[in-house]
């Protein structure tokens, strides 16, 4: 499929966030190649004007140049709420490079979500900063399924990137989002990057929007022994499935020395240190677990 690419002159790049975790959110770009089957941030096209599919498209924005930064000391930046800044349509028009650079010198958060590797090419500005964070989303480890669900580089290369931060002293954190029921062996990715990373936030699948029939028809094709569960969870509101994990896994993160912790990242671990496991589940609905 052509992927349908535009210029677009913007007044301003940071907006105000209603995210837990930060104050402004910094989107690049609108739309994502990556084309995440899943992805909540499809419902953008509903304030853009795009008819394309999502995944076909992206906006690639040029703002005027970011004046008096100082005013956002303290603040906390997320780039990418609703797109990959380092997405590969990155690599030519850098423009979360350009954002960066803008923001050099300035004392603000940042928080960095992306599934790309091509983050470490900006390892010279990231550095720069006091206070930054790069997340990967990293939803299971077999590349069959991370192939059925996006068109993001491979798992592999994800995690290596995350290592690399990692031994640069960069604050790096593995996002397992969304957790797919039965699907996404989250221990085994916990025992796979808890060496690699500050932080593993944990997060549900939560199907809305136009993606949950999809999510929903790929189960039952691909996966029919498990639709059942699918159906007690997203046509029910069945919330069992969630809360046992919960359960399970605060008891195999305390028998392998893990804090465990809910909605809450605050807690900065050191290099070398065991990574802090945040559990997001249903933010509203489960906020205790058996620690």
């Amino acid at each position: 499929m052509i992927l349908e690419i535009k210029e677009v002159q913007v007044k301003n790049v940071i907006t105000k966030s209603n995210l837990p975790i930060s104050d402004y959110s910094i989107n690049p770009y609108v739309g994502c190649p990556h084309a995440c089957k899943y992805c909540y941030a499809s419902f953008m096209k509903r304030f853009t004007n795009h008819k394309e599919p999502w995944g076909t498209f992206v906006d690639v924005k040029f703002w005027p140049e970011i004046k008096n930064i100082k005013k956002y000391d303290g603040k906390e930046f997320f780039l990418g709420s609703v797109t990959d800044p380092y997405n590969p349509l990155e690599k030519k028009y850098e423009r979360t490079r350009a954002l960066l650079n803008e923001l050099k010198g300035s004392n603000v958060k940042i928080s960095i979500q992306t599934k790309s590797d091509l983050v470490l090419r900006d390892i010279d500005i990231i550095k720069t900063f006091k206070n930054i964070r790069v997340g990967f989303s990293i939803n299971t480890l077999s590349e069959d399924f991370k192939n059925d669900m996006d068109k993001a580089v491979s798992i592999k290369r994800r995690i290596d990137a995350m290592k690399k931060l990692y031994s640069e002293k960069i604050k790096t954190a593995c996002f397992i989002s969304p957790i797919f029921p039965a699907l996404t062996d989250v221990k085994a990715i916990i025992d796979a990057v808890k060496d690699k990373c500050n932080f593993i936030w944990l997060e549900n699948l939560n199907l809305r929007g136009d993606y949950k029939e999809y999510i929903l028809n790929y189960i039952k094709t691909k996966y029919p022994k498990i639709f059942p569960l699918y159906e007690e969870i997203y046509c029910k509101g069945n919330l069992s499935y969630f809360k046992n994990l919960d359960n399970e896994l605060s008891k195999f993160l305390r028998e392998n020395n893990l804090k465990y912790v809910i909605n809450d990242d605050t807690i900065y671990p050191d290099f070398g240190e065991p990574p802090v496991v945040v559990n997001f589940f249903y933010h509203e609905k489960i906020r205790k677990n058996n620690n």
